[in-house]
């Protein structure tokens, strides 16, 4: 079994290939669906060029199955959805939602593996939620 991500709502499967994909909203109001590459901490992007956002955005992430948004309750610049691992140990995955930033995290119990430059501006909420 390779590693899978999937909604955390309906429990559908988000990943083909090397990228996760979603439905996405910028704050005028433009959708898309983008997809973000699978492998954690390499932020690649891709989007249809018409469907066009600026860095610094902070964009609604959906489910494009069940389109539930996909909030994680942690801060709100961060989204969340569930990795599978090859063990079939599910992690929680927190990714900021702010085009250009580069922050993900993921979570099991109480442990947490950071990636990203911009990691540390969250940090704070993840650990007070965590209860460490």
């Amino acid at each position: 079994m390779n590693i899978n991500y999937r909604c955390p709502h309906c429990h559908g499967y988000l990943a083909l290939n090397d990228s996760v994909f979603f439905s996405v909203r910028t704050p005028d109001q433009k959708v898309g669906i983008i997809s973000l590459h699978s492998d954690l901490g390499d932020y690649n992007v891709n989007k249809n060029p018409e469907f066009e956002y600026r860095e610094g955005d902070a964009l609604d992430f959906y489910c494009p199955i069940c389109h539930t948004a996909l909030s994680s309750g942690f801060h709100q610049n961060l989204a969340k959805i569930i990795m599978v691992d090859e063990e079939n140990r599910e992690f929680e995955i927190l990714f900021s939602r702010v085009a250009g930033e580069k922050s993900t995290f993921k979570i099991i119990g109480e442990t947490m593996e950071i990636f990203g430059d911009d990691s540390a501006e969250y940090l704070d909420y993840i650990n007070l939620s965590m209860n460490f």
